[in-house]
């Protein structure tokens, strides 16, 4: 059979659109075909969203044009959480308005022939196993039978959401768009939507900054860049190498146009006033201005995160010894906890929303106390603590650092600045009011926030909600770099297996070590066998005759290997802030040399002192830059 040519589903064409005197695309162009999914990435703030609302009509373009086929359907998820006392499984049966409609009709009409004209069309749109279908997507995202049955007024905000992507899945539209749609789910619901997306045969445009979610779900990627849309085949794992080919083949590519340049501009020079050579002359000036400059590879500037260095304490940093934990009078949540956390831990905790992660969170940053049992820990222990929730508590008028001012009223404002500026917030942002940061920064002003004391543990619930996939690698490398204990409750896959060692799964009343993977976790809650491409499926083969696997004892030896590069990152940090008092004082000494009474006749003795001083300094700073660049090269060793 010949190939089968998909139409288009979505068309954009020389897409031209601007806001505020501010332009996100110019001349773009992209095309889904039908029954395509693709990952729609970028930065944050390069119009993804914008994007959304052009293909849904609420927005125009000011050139160009954004088609849908025009018999097609397209659906998203509300952006108002459904509310009022109308049950779970009716709001979402309700999202396919036509069996709807229907059914209305079919309770009123009267003429046999519209009668059997309705039940012909509800029984091609399949409306007897809708409720069936309705309840199953509702049992995915985390609702069991009693819940679907509730009245959606009884649940929070981030549930109702959970509702609302409910009712756009079920709907089934022919283009679907997805934006974030994991924000509000948890570890085990994301990997249903996902096994669910994977599945499904419409036609998805999906944004994520997830790359787990993106490699499993998408066929192709849409990358927001430069005012574009740049298409590539294939996940997002596949996109990132492409990508960067590209960009090292076009570095190549205009150091090459740049030398030819050079030699051609050196022949017109040359030449261009000998009569017998001016015709050449002329010649080449035609190729220089023919010659297409080719870009220069500009990576956009990525924001670093750095948390502080806590004082070493002995461990352990907690114990929980038989203890209990719950609310009030009500009875324990978790009871049977025998934990213990030390300063090297990286912990990922698993468990359905609802079985008691947010009530051990709570616990270990002194939010709760145990209602029996013993919790012991240092007197000195501080612990940094990070809410999506607490987004919502952040001062809209305030600023990075009237809020950091208002935690710490005696510190000095150098510090304060030095603290914002681990996390990206230079002079002008630090100063700019809370309204007008974007979703991520608030993220960042919140690590900022909690680990103002240098704290010995992390605790993060959901921190990369907000970040893009960039920052979210940003953050791996500052977590991995942390020398105190990191206890991660997070829904993408990609930052738990990069940063976690060990694993507790919070289920049934209590915490127990889960001595197996997170992927070994996804395939146990997905039942699905484990997916190899032909690459891994060989390293299968050849790895029967060895050892088998021991997550624990891998876990360990990540665990030793990062304790055993502990005094490389600790000798770097300290060369580093020795060079930065030897440039301070280097630069001090340049502008006194710089000053002209310096060298007056009276000031001679002065001038001496300065000059040897310039030059201790000259030899200090490079001999500090040497130790710096062996213990570097040591730890990079290491870390391979």
């Amino acid at each position: 059979m010949g190939n089968v040519i998909k139409r288009a589903m979505l068309h954009v064409n020389d897409l031209t659109y601007r806001i505020g005197g501010r332009t996100l695309f110019e001349k773009a162009t992209a095309v889904v075909p039908e029954g395509h999914k693709a990952g729609l990435v970028g930065r944050n703030g390069t119009g993804k969203t914008t994007l959304f609302r052009l293909i849904l009509g609420e927005l125009q373009a000011d050139d160009g044009s954004v088609n849908v086929h025009p018999r097609a359907s397209v659906g998203t998820v509300a952006q108002e959480a459904p509310a009022g006392d109308t049950s779970l499984i009716e709001i979402v049966l309700a999202a396919d308005k036509e069996r709807a409609s229907l059914l209305s009709e079919a309770d009123r009409a009267t003429d046999p022939n519209r009668i059997g004209e309705i039940h012909n069309r509800l029984a091609d749109i399949d409306a007897h196993t809708a409720p069936a279908r309705a309840a199953s997507i509702l049992a995915g995202l985390g609702f069991n039978d009693a819940a679907q049955q509730r009245p959606i007024s009884e649940f929070s905000g981030g549930w109702r959401m959970r509702v609302a992507l409910a009712a756009a899945l079920f709907r089934a539209p022919d283009l679907l768009l997805l934006d974030e749609p994991t924000n509000h789910l948890d570890l085990e619901a994301a990997m249903w939507l996902e096994n669910h997306l994977k599945t499904w045969r419409g036609t998805l445009l999906l944004i994520s900054h997830e790359r787990t979610f993106l490699n499993a779900v998408c066929d192709e990627i849409i990358h927001v860049e430069a005012l574009k849309l740049n298409r590539y085949v294939g996940n997002y794992d596949r996109f990132e190498r492409t990508r960067r080919e590209r960009q090292e083949r076009d570095a190549k590519m205009r150091t090459k146009q740049l030398a030819q340049r050079r030699h051609i501009e050196s022949f017109v020079n040359r030449f261009r006033a000998k009569a017998s050579k001016a015709t050449q002359a002329q010649s080449r000036i035609k190729m220089l201005e023919r010659m297409e400059p080719i870009a220069s590879v500009i990576e956009d500037r990525t924001v670093s995160f750095d948390f502080p260095t806590p004082d070493a304490l002995s461990p352990p940093l907690v114990v929980l010894d038989d203890a209990s934990v719950g609310y009030e009078t009500d009875s324990p949540v978790l009871k049977g906890l025998d934990l213990r956390i030390d300063m090297d831990d990286r912990i990922g905790l698993l468990g359905a929303n609802g079985n008691g992660k947010s009530t051990l969170v709570k616990l270990i940053s002194d939010r709760l106390k145990p209602m029996t049992g013993r919790l012991q820990k240092s007197s000195k222990l501080s612990v940094g603590y990070f809410a999506q929730h607490q987004l919502e508590e952040l001062t809209p008028g305030g600023t990075p650092v009237s809020h950091l001012q208002a935690l710490q009223p005696m510190e000095p404002e150098r510090r304060i600045r030095a603290q914002l500026g681990r996390f990206g917030f230079e002079m002008a942002k630090a100063d700019t009011q809370v309204e007008k940061l974007s979703g991520g920064e608030k993220a960042r002003l919140l690590f900022a926030l909690m680990s103002r004391d240098a704290p010995h543990i992390l605790v993060l619930d959901e921190p990369t909600n907000h970040l893009d996939v960039d920052a979210r690698e940003a953050l791996i490398h500052a977590l991995n770099n942390y020398e105190g204990a990191v206890i991660l409750v997070s829904h993408d896959v990609h930052l738990v297996g990069a940063v976690c060692d060990r694993l507790w799964l919070v289920a049934g009343g209590t915490v127990k070590e889960y001595e197996k993977d997170v992927e070994e976790y996804r395939r146990t809650l997905l039942d699905l066998p484990a997916r190899r491409d032909p690459e891994e499926k060989r390293a299968q083969k050849n790895e029967q005759t060895k050892e088998p696997v021991n997550p624990k004892g891998d876990r360990k030896a990540r665990a030793s290997a990062r304790a055993e590069t502990a005094d490389l990152r600790k000798a770097i940090t300290r060369v580093e802030r020795e060079l930065e008092k030897l440039n301070a004082a280097f630069d001090g000494v340049k502008a006194d040399l710089a000053k002209p009474e310096v060298y007056e006749a009276e000031s001679k003795n002065r001038l001496i002192e300065l000059q040897t001083r310039y030059s201790e300094l000259e030899r200090d700073i490079e001999q500090a830059e040497e130790v710096w660049l062996k213990a570097s090269s040591a730890l990079e060793a290491a870390d391979a």
